[in-house]
């Protein structure tokens, strides 16, 4: 592997790493198995696109508009959960499939192509390589989101995930946790897909495909490998864990020894995510058998 796919493959975990907080705030902190990932993750990149593209916006502004558009879709998620009672998966996967059309909507056609459009690294950091702004903002969204959990509402959005009647004994609307927590991961994952709109050049709709299974990919082997209870660390491990498999995922995909294609990047994403969830099983399992345990 190249210096140049090396730096490539560093600043796709980095913008994935948001992804994988995403899914740490669904899937770990309100225990809410959010499906409307893949389609909030183009969202983030069909309005960024569209605002830069068609109606000439700052990319900075289209950033935001990407952003609050990801949190509306996950509130539609939440509120079908919460309101209508509908199951936590029906309802993120009907948010999913009705991004479909509003994504095409939005962009009017299946892609935009930005390449002659300023972007954030092209005005705030120019001259400089896209991976220091990307650790930046990674870094950024990494403190904001450990600042907010310490805060008396985030506390709250914890209590909700982990024990829901003793939230609601307390005194806590469990409904509008989850409307705020599935708002916030979403607009997290929005955030992702305007970052790799702006550093690939292009907005398509099929962006989406098999996100939610990269975004746990990361939350999983950042688990496995830097498992820790606190949330600082929690959200580092996403960061890590997103490099890791992108790291890996590349050098199966570079290396010839393994006769592997680009075609076959699910394959390798669902055989690490296998082998990530079982670690902590593996490493057990060889524990026992040094004190001579029988499993």
């Amino acid at each position: 592997m190249s210096l140049f796919q090396l730096i490539g493959t560093l600043e796709l975990g980095l913008i994935y790493s948001l992804v994988g907080m995403g899914a740490y705030l669904s899937f770990r902190i309100l225990n809410f198995p959010d499906m409307t990932v893949d389609g909030s993750y183009v969202l983030g990149a069909a309005v960024y696109a569209a605002c830069v593209a068609l109606a000439d916006m700052h990319p900075f502004l289209a950033t935001l508009n990407a952003i609050i558009a990801g949190a509306c879709a996950g509130a539609c998620t939440a509120l079908l959960s919460t309101r209508l009672k509908m199951l936590n998966l029906l309802a993120g996967i009907l948010t999913m499939t009705a991004l479909y059309s509003i994504n095409l909507r939005i962009m009017g056609r299946p892609n935009l192509a930005l390449l002659d459009n300023d972007t954030l690294f092209s005005l705030w950091f120019s001259g400089v390589p896209k991976i220091v702004p990307l650790v930046l903002i990674v870094m950024i969204i990494v403190v904001a989101l450990w600042m907010f959990l310490k805060t008396q509402i985030g506390l709250a959005l914890r209590s909700t995930g982990n024990n829901p009647r003793m939230s609601r004994a307390q005194g806590i609307n469990d409904k509008n946790m989850i409307v705020i927590g599935i708002c916030m991961a979403n607009a997290v994952v929005a955030l992702a897909g305007a970052l790799y709109a702006q550093y690939s050049g292009f907005a398509d709709i099929n962006l989406g495909i098999g996100t939610i299974v990269t975004g746990l990919a990361a939350l999983i082997i950042g688990e496995a490998l830097f498992a820790h209870a606190k949330v600082l660390h929690a959200l580092l491990a996403c960061v890590g864990g997103a490099i890791i498999f992108y790291m890996v995922t590349a050098f199966a995909l570079n290396s010839n020894s393994f006769g592997l294609q680009t075609s076959d990047q699910k394959l390798i994403t669902a055989l690490f995510m296998a082998f990530a969830m079982g670690l902590p099983r593996i490493k057990a399992y060889f524990k026992n058998t040094k004190k001579g345990d029988i499993l």
